[in-house]
């Protein structure tokens, strides 16, 4: 493994969480399609062997074994459980095989157990505070609109990820920070966990409805999965308003339901940009390079994607970026 095979190809192994989820299922969609262009340009074969864990850390333990009895020359990992990204890297080291952690962040001790472990993401707190804001601005715009009972105070739920996932707790403290930071009074009403899955919150928001009724102002979702879901729930019970609802990653769906004015806003999670970055590292570690002339690398394992918040406002623009670079923009 590492270096004792006879080709001069570059081996991919990309283990995911779930391909379930809509957001991982694009950024996956995206590494593919970098793959083939890349292949285009450098004329060297590149093989992207790709993995759905279906959220299960005995089955992703199992498919990082087979990709490293395989030869991969890097592995990219959206680690199940995050706990368990010590064994990962521990097996990854072992093998001499350069290891990438995206989008599900493992703890700081475990990225440091080796030189050759990086993380590619965007920071959940920046996502949790500027879809806060997004709630700030319609609060601040027209309050009388989104405080229905006139009282003064954002009633709300909020729709979680999986429990002790760091995106859902930051993003669940950070929104609601956002607000009373910005002088709105607010009162939880529920907090659901949703596990990141449309279906599950749909069901959850059933069950607000059913509980709440109108009292319900403002609907938070750790993604747009669950806000697509919020959305689900509120039409298959037509009332005559709905709450304000917000999500986060942008996916094409979302974007769909902002257009239609049934999700009031999200926050863009550059999947593309995640893709590119992972590949330009793998490329970069495969050619022997300096990793930190590839991206742009923090404490030396670390690379920020940015976030951006998406309104009505702003969605066109948005989407003629994301047509501008490609088919595997979403």
């Amino acid at each position: 493994c590492g270096g004792t095979r006879r080709d001069d190809s570059l081996r991919i192994g990309c283990a995911l969480y779930t391909q379930d989820d809509t957001f991982i299922s694009t950024v996956a969609q995206n590494l593919e399609w970098m793959v083939r262009e890349a292949e285009r340009e450098t004329g060297r074969k590149i093989t992207l062997f790709t993995a759905d864990g279906r959220s299960s850390q005995a089955t992703q333990l199992d498919q990082v074994d087979r990709f490293l009895a395989r030869g991969c020359d890097v592995l990219l990992v959206n680690v199940v459980d995050r706990t368990a990204a010590a064994v990962i890297a521990d097996k990854a080291e072992a093998e001499g095989v350069p290891l990438i952690f995206f989008n599900r962040q493992p703890v700081e001790e475990d990225i440091q157990r080796w030189d050759r472990i990086y993380y590619v993401g965007a920071s959940a707190r920046e996502s949790g505070t500027l879809q806060g804001q997004l709630v700030l601005d319609a609060w601040r715009e027209d309050r009388e609109a989104l405080d229905r009972n006139g009282d003064g105070v954002l009633q709300y739920v909020m729709l979680e990820g999986e429990p002790g996932h760091q995106d859902s707790l930051l993003r669940t403290e950070y929104s609601i920070k956002a607000l009373t930071d910005g002088g709105v009074e607010v009162e939880k009403l529920a907090n659901e966990t949703a596990n990141w899955n449309r279906a599950q919150a749909a069901a959850r928001t059933a069950h607000c409805l059913e509980e709440f009724g109108n009292r319900i102002e403002a609907v938070f979702a750790n993604n747009d999965d669950m806000a697509l879901g919020a959305i689900d729930a509120l039409a298959d019970t037509p009332r005559e308003r709905w709450p304000l609802i917000v999500g986060v990653d942008a996916t094409a769906p979302a974007q769909e339901a902002v257009a239609a004015g049934q999700l009031y806003g999200t926050v863009h999670n550059d999947g593309r940009g995640q893709a590119r970055a992972m590949l330009n590292l793998a490329l970069a570690l495969w050619a022997g390079e300096d990793p930190g002339e590839a991206v742009d690398l923090e404490e030396g394992h670390y690379v920020w994607l940015p976030y951006r918040p998406v309104t009505l406002e702003n969605l066109e623009e948005l989407r003629r970026e994301q047509e501008e670079t490609g088919p595997a923009s979403y």
